[in-house]
């Protein structure tokens, strides 16, 4: 991995937005709410654009279809990484840090969308998705919203009464966040923080631990895919230097349980959070490890797997 493979693979594209969403009376959300949101996106994306009863397989309009293309993005011919055998979304994040269950008529709840690539262009499609799920309710008991804000990354508002502000939709890149994370004042703690759950393979087992073997090479696969998604010809990066001494590592096994439509039963979602302190964070490993905290790492990021902070 040089300096200049580097800056080239951090010009993935993204945008995140805040939404923040008011319940209209007193429900009862799963703690993890990040599918139930998904979910919801996914059957108003389907209600407004689906023109063949939902028989995906055998429809003609499949290579068009604005479901595929926001919810399932799709790579460029011959830009799929050979390794990717599911149809898992690459095209963005969703994320929801808040585990209370029981909201009262006018309580907020906020979560943030990020897209990438290609994908951006989609945002009309997925903004809508969210006000017609706010009528139809979220969650098994239909719990209906408001919308009463969407912020940038700058914390400007994008909605104004009934209209969208788009001069504040502002797309940037993984590598503008990064320098703007290395030019902040203050001191590392040279510690990785897990805020959600992370299923990382290493050396072809899901590990029950975290360990930074397993992790600075999920962050470089993740970035590649992400650039064979943005057409980026950078290659596979990896780690040539030495590694620090891990002084701490903790974590512990979490479940996530979500209905999955397609499949029509419920399917549990397993990966690890904690934290891995390091020695120290040598200067050409820092900006990879301050990437990984926008992209997400590991499997399940649609869902908001994998998200790290460094602290």
């Amino acid at each position: 991995m040089d300096r200049q493979q580097l800056e080239q693979a951090l010009k993935i594209r993204y945008v995140k937005l805040h939404f923040k969403i008011r319940f209209q009376e007193h429900t009862r959300l799963p703690m993890n709410k990040v599918s139930a949101i998904r979910g919801g996106i996914g059957e108003m994306l389907l209600r407004a654009n689906c023109i063949r009863d939902r028989k995906c397989g055998a429809c003609d309009f499949e290579e068009e279809c604005i479901v595929r293309r926001t919810m399932y993005s799709r790579f460029e011919k011959d830009k799929k990484p050979a390794f990717i055998t599911t149809g898992e979304s690459v095209g963005y994040v969703l994320e929801c840090e808040n585990y209370q269950e029981e909201f009262y008529g006018g309580e907020v709840l906020g979560f943030q969308l990020i897209l990438f690539g290609k994908t951006i262009v989609y945002f009309s499609q997925f903004l809508q998705a969210v006000f017609q799920l706010g009528h139809a309710g979220i969650g098994k008991e239909h719990s209906t919203y408001d919308i009463v804000s969407i912020k940038n990354t700058r914390s400007k508002e994008m909605l104004k009464g009934q209209d969208i502000l788009m001069e504040h939709y502002e797309v940037e890149t993984v590598g503008d966040y990064v320098g703007r994370r290395l030019n902040k004042q203050g001191t590392w703690e040279k510690s990785i923080r897990f805020k959600t759950p992370v299923t990382l393979k290493y050396r072809g087992e899901f590990q029950n631990n975290l360990s930074l073997e397993a992790v600075l090479p999920a962050i470089f696969r993740r970035i590649y895919i992400l650039d064979c998604f943005e057409g980026l010809d950078c290659g596979e990066m990896e780690w040539k230097g030495d590694w620090p001494e891990t002084v701490k590592s903790e974590a512990r096994m979490i479940t996530v349980c979500r209905y999955s439509g397609t499949q029509d039963q419920k399917v549990a979602l397993r990966g690890v959070k904690g934290q891995l302190v390091l020695s120290d964070f040598p200067e050409e490993m820092l900006p990879v490890l301050l990437a990984g905290e926008v992209t997400h790492i590991g499997k399940n990021t649609s869902f908001g797997f994998g998200r790290y902070y460094v602290s």
